[in-house]
């Protein structure tokens, strides 16, 4: 579909909103929700629905619950059908129109994707090496502290580099935030997290966590990153890491399109977490597929440089001039450190300049920042 729409499929563009964007414009009402069909693991005849307690169990609803308390029509959607009352529900009986069961919602194996893989790649283990040592070294990394980590490979690990170091210093986290995965879960068993806040189980084990820990909590993601409500979580994060698809030398950071300017993923909650997170940091090679991620200027912003502190990189380390904190901070660090001019320059070097997408005048697609102001537009691929 992704692909249809950056070749000019629809007549309007499609807007493209973070988590928290979305949910704010829901409860703005910028969005009008008529009916919402909503998958639940299992559900009562009144409407009580639960991503748990299941054949098919896909742990937290967060993004579900948002469109049931706004929705005009909700139909709960489900293959498990259980007694009443199914307590505690993630979506409650008084948000709920129909519920319908059907033989199969799905295969819960689909879950544990290859986003969440445990890398053995010496690069990406490299990058989490050295993004584990700039949060262990920065000031943010206290008794207390928050963070929260990404699903890629190189993400993974940094967690699981970060648990070794709060083992030796003998540190916990107050919480961990976000899509959830099993090295954050493995660390909440361990007493090393004190509470998770689960928005998106992203594999097996934060689906089956969820139903049985009371300090692994469900949230929607208003409460996750909505900047107009009264108080969203992300906004006491002290370190979040991220990737990118492509970063430029303003630290613009691009998640959603391809080398080829065609519309790839989404834009999730980076630039939500980005812009709360005290210490934001991104990780990504230097190359993928011999095309380089560092650029003059990304094929489409979604998450603005002034967010972006740290990059980095197998080569390396660069620091956002903004951040004259962190560039003192780090003077000493043993991590080779760059302006992220030289690392682009030295990608260069390597791979040469690829030649520049060639696009439309047609927009595809609209980019909203999470405020509801357009940050960037998507056009149409020649």
């Amino acid at each position: 579909m992704a692909e249809e729409i950056s070749n000019g499929l629809m007549e309007e563009p499609v807007i493209i909103r973070s988590h928290g964007g979305r949910a704010r414009a829901i409860e703005a009402g910028d969005v009008k929700i008529d009916v919402a069909f909503l998958g639940a693991s299992s559900c009562d005849e009144y409407g009580n629905a639960s991503g748990s307690r299941g054949k098919a169990n896909c742990g937290s609803l967060g993004y579900s619950k948002i469109d049931a308390l706004y929705a005009d029509k909700v139909v709960i959607i489900t293959d498990c059908l259980v007694d009443f009352p199914n307590m505690p529900a993630s979506i409650l009986q008084h948000n709920v129109d129909y519920v319908v069961k059907v033989d199969s919602i799905g295969d819960p194996a689909g879950i544990a994707s290859g986003a969440t893989r445990y890398t053995k790649n010496p690069k990406e283990l490299l990058i989490a090496e050295y993004c584990s040592k700039v949060i262990t070294e920065s000031e943010y990394f206290k008794e207390g502290f928050s963070f929260q980590t990404g699903t890629g490979g190189a993400s993974l690990a940094v967690s699981r580099f970060l648990r070794n170091e709060m083992l030796q210093r003998g540190i916990k986290a107050s919480f961990a935030l976000g899509g959830i995965t099993r090295p954050m879960v493995e660390m909440l068993e361990e007493g090393l997290i004190k509470n998770i806040f689960d928005v998106q189980g992203f594999d097996l084990t934060a689906v089956h966590s969820i139903d049985k820990n009371p300090m692994h909590h469900e949230i929607d993601s208003s409460f996750y990153a909505n900047p107009h409500n009264r108080g969203c979580i992300a906004n006491k994060l002290d370190i979040v890491v991220l990737s990118a698809l492509e970063i430029d030398t303003d630290f613009n950071v691009n998640v959603i399109t391809g080398s080829d300017g065609v519309l790839r993923g989404a834009s999730g909650g980076h630039s939500d977490t980005a812009a709360c997170a005290k210490l934001t940091i991104i990780v990504t090679p230097t190359i993928r597929g011999r095309i380089p991620c560092i650029v003059d200027s990304v094929n489409t912003v979604i998450t603005p440089g002034e967010s972006v502190d740290v990059l980095v990189t197998e080569f390396g380390i660069a620091i956002n001039p903004r951040r004259k904190d962190l560039i003192e901070k780090f003077k000493d660090i043993n991590i080779p450190m760059f302006t992220i001019e030289q690392l682009k320059e030295k990608v260069e070097s390597i791979v040469g300049v690829p030649e520049k997408v060639k696009y439309d005048d047609k927009v595809v697609a609209v980019v909203e920042y999470r405020d509801g102001s357009i940050i960037d537009v998507v056009r149409k691929v020649k």
